[in-house]
Formats: C-alpha cells, sequence, structure tokens
C-alpha cells in the first residue's frame, strides 16, 4: 500500500543536514588537542619533532575555522560533496601532523578514524569509499615514510618494522570495519526514525479523521432545529397558496430538499456518534467500522468468521456475545491498514477470522493471493525492507510484491503498542487455497472494556 508520506520520507541524503557549525566545533577541539599534544611533547616530554611544521598546520585549520565563523551564517548547511571536502581536508591535515611526529609510532594515529566515521554516518557510500581510500592510502605511507622523533637523549622513538607493519593492517582493517559498522548502524537508526515519523503522522490523521466525526456530529445536531423550522413554514405557505400552481411547485421543492438535508445529516450523525472517544463497541461492529472505507474497492469478497460461525453480513453477529473493545485510532488503522493490504494482494477472497476464549483473542486475516516471498518472510514488518536495487529484481520476479515495508511497519507497531503479538506467514496446506496470513493476538485484558 502507497502513501503520500512515504514519498515525503524517502531516504534523502544525511549529510545535507550536517551544519557548518557542527564542524567547525569539532575542528576546534582537534585544533585544541593538537595543541596540547604538541606543547606538552616538545616542551614538557622534551621530545624533539618538527615542532614549527605542526603550528602551521593548527594555524591552516584555525584560519580555516575563523573564515567559516565571520563569512558563512551559523544555520549554514553544507552539501554532501562540500563534507566531503572538510573531511578529505581534516584527514590530510592530521595526516601531515602524523608524519612530522613519527608516522604510525605516534599513539595518536588512531584518530585518523575520525574523519572516515563521520562520512560513514552522515554521507553516502560513494564519499565514504573515496574517505576511506584515501585514511588507508595515507596510513600506509605515514608506515614507511615519516619524521621520527627523538627523545632527550637523542634516540630515535621507533618500534621494530614488524610492529609498524602490524599497526598498518590493525589501522586499515579499523577503518573499514569500522566504517561498515557505524554506516549500517546509521542506516538502521535513520531507516527507524523515519518510520516512526511516518507512524505518527499515520496516527495523527487518524485522530483527526476521527474527531471530525464528532464535530460533524455536533453541526448535524445544531442544524436539525433551523431545518424543521423550514419544513414547518414551507408547509404552512404551500398550504396556502394551492390555487397558484408554480409557487406551490416551488415550495413543494423545498420541503423536499429540507427531508433530504434532514437524511444527510441523520446519516452522518449517526457516524459522528460513534466517534472514538465516546462509545465502546463490540469487537464486530468495531471490525465493520474498520471494513466500511474499502469493502468494495476492489470487487473483492470478504468473508467473516467469529469463534468459526460464518455469517453472510458482518452485521449478523451484532447478535452474538463478543468482546466490548475501545475504539482506539491505532486498532482501527493498524487492522485497516492488514487488511487493506490483503485486498490488494488477493485474487478474489480475503479472510477476517476471529477467536477468543476466556484469556486471549485471535484476529487472523488471510487471503488467496500468491503469499509472501519466502526470501522475505522473515523481514516483514521491518520499515524501508526493499532498496532500489533489490526492489527492481523483485517487482521483475513478482511484480505483485510492490511496495511492501513501511505500510506493515506502521501497523505492526500500532498493534504491537496495544499488547498484541503479529507475525506474518504463508500458508502451508494449499487445499484451504490461502496465501498470505497475518496472525494478530491480544490478551484479552489487555484490549477488552470491563473484563
Amino acid at each position: 500500500m502507497n502513501y503520500s508520506f512515504e514519498t515525503a520520507l524517502n531516504k534523502s541524503d544525511r549529510g545535507g543536514w550536517v551544519r557548518l557549525l557542527t564542524l567547525t566545533y569539532l575542528r576546534w577541539i582537534a585544533i585544541i588537542g593538537q595543541t596540547f599534544a604538541v606543547i606538552i611533547g616538545f616542551y614538557f616530554l622534551k621530545l624533539d619533532f618538527s615542532i614549527f611544521g605542526c603550528l602551521y598546520l593548527i594555524l591552516l585549520s584555525s584560519i580555516l575555522n575563523l573564515l567559516c565563523w565571520f563569512f558563512f551564517p551559523k544555520t549554514k548547511r553544507l552539501t554532501e560533496f562540500q563534507n566531503m571536502l572538510l573531511l578529505l581536508y581534516d584527514l590530510l591535515q592530521l595526516g601531515l601532523m602524523l608524519y612530522f611526529t613519527g608516522g604510525l609510532t605516534n599513539p595518536f594515529a588512531v584518530f585518523i578514524l575520525g574523519p572516515v566515521i563521520i562520512s560513514a554516518t552522515v554521507l553516502n557510500l560513494r564519499f565514504t569509499i573515496v574517505l576511506g581510500t584515501v585514511a588507508i592510502v595515507v596510513v600506509t605511507i605515514l608506515s614507511f615514510f615519516f619524521q621520527p622523533i627523538i627523545n632527550l637523549k637523542g634516540q630515535i622513538l621507533e618500534p621494530p618494522g614488524l610492529i609498524l607493519i602490524g599497526n598498518l593492517i590493525a589501522i586499515s582493517i579499523a577503518i573499514i570495519f569500522i566504517a561498515v559498522y557505524s554506516r549500517r548502524v546509521a542506516i538502521e537508526t535513520f531507516s527507524m526514525s523515519q518510520a516512526l515519523q511516518a507512524m505518527q503522522m499515520a496516527l495523527e490523521r487518524e485522530q483527526r479523521l476521527s474527531s471530525l466525526g464528532g464535530i460533524v456530529a455536533a453541526a448535524a445536531h445544531e442544524m436539525g432545529t433551523p431545518l424543521a423550522t423550514i419544513k414547518l413554514v414551507s408547509t404552512e405557505l404551500r398550504h396556502g397558496f394551492d390555487n397558484k400552481k408554480e409557487l406551490n411547485q416551488d415550495l413543494s421543492l423545498i420541503s423536499s430538499q429540507v427531508d433530504r438535508c434532514k437524511d444527510i445529516l441523520r446519516n452522518i450523525g449517526r457516524k459522528g456518534k460513534e466517534d472514538i472517544f465516546l462509545r465502546d463497541v463490540p469487537l464486530m461492529v468495531l471490525l465493520e467500522e474498520v471494513c466500511t472505507p474499502i469493502l468494495n474497492s476492489k470487487n473483492k469478497k470478504l468473508i467473516f468468521s467469529l469463534n468459526n460461525a460464518f455469517a453472510k453480513d458482518v452485521t449478523d453477529f451484532k447478535k452474538l456475545d463478543q468482546p466490548v473493545l475501545t475504539r482506539k485510532p491505532e486498532l482501527i488503522y493498524g487492522l485497516r491498514n492488514i487488511i487493506q493490504n490483503a485486498i490488494e494482494f488477493s485474487k478474489s477472497k480475503v479472510w477476517i477470522e476471529v477467536v477468543y476464549d476466556l484469556n486471549n483473542l485471535n484476529i487472523t486475516i488471510s487471503d488467496d493471493g500468491k503469499g509472501y516471498p519466502s526470501n522475505l518472510l522473515g523481514k516483514i514488518g521491518e520499515p524501508f525492507l526493499i532498496d532500489t536495487n533489490f526492489k527492481k529484481n523483485l517487482e521483475h520476479n513478482r511484480p505483485y510484491y510492490e511496495g511492501m515495508g513501511l505500510g506493515l511497519f506502521i501497523s505492526k507497531t500500532l498493534l504491537e503498542n496495544l499488547g498484541a503479538i503479529v507475525s506474518f506467514n504463508n500458508e502451508k496446506n494449499k487445499k484451504t487455497g490461502k496465501g498470505a496470513i497475518v496472525t494478530i493476538i491480544f490478551e484479552r485484558k489487555k484490549i477488552e472494556v470491563n473484563l
């Protein structure tokens, strides 16, 4: 099922969200740390290295920060390419600092991971690969070419070659592993954030529609009196003008239109009185409301059953004893979305089976479609299930399975927030003619009114 907000929440470039001020602050922290490390190492630890080369590099970063501070607004947001250039500068500046201070023999060489991790978190894969490759090239060069550090006794602080090679391999592996790890976590966090935002939008929309029903009911009640007055006056006038045919016809038309308005308002008012904030309803009445907007949308047949008892129409179940539930937007929207999804992918039939006992309430929604793809069955209910490339292959092989992901995630999350256990399966017994099956299990004490 497609949503307008699903389009609005497509995975946008997160790199465009990063402010220049954020990178400027991070660079100031790096400048302060580099300054202290250089001063302490040269003046207090009496290490001999190219201090002026380091100070020039620190001064260059300070000038860059000051230019960004004075010439750009604090709200300036950079493009992904601009962010990549700044991170590339930080990477090369740190590489030169390490060149003047012992290369990979310097324990601060691990900070070369910083720009790569930031890139993996906020930039696209292409720029992250570029920065990761540059970082590996830099550490490779620094393992062979650098200005060694000399201590107070004139000794060159240089570990054995095997240690240098080990540092090179370790930092290179760390660059790849941490970049992949950071990117994976960032993508999942970002996807979940977008999906939860979409869920909130859907729930707010359902609440507004439900609240609108109460407003309509009130309006219908208020308009009943003036319409009755118009009806009364038009009837009185019609009796007084029996001999004037044209005027009598006009008055009859007014009277008939008033009756029509009263019928319309009566129907609207009846629906409005079912507002979620005003009533608790039997389960099958709730399912009737859930299915009403989509019942005949695709010319599909919906088959209802309650404790294995079938009926020609869902209204026939009102005579039976059944659980009473509170009409919550989360429950209505979650069930409606799953049922509409079943209708969308069914051939001709959708089954909605309700079974309850003293403890549990089970709602099973199934259809006679082809079922869920077996390779995705364990992932259904996750947000943004299908990426662009994989979706193209999936649509080619299974064109009936387009758009799965965000909609079912929203429904599953809403129902689980009400205490439900939601599972997605395919029917193993092909004799039933069923394909996809969604099972929703509630504890009656958590969902039912006055139990």
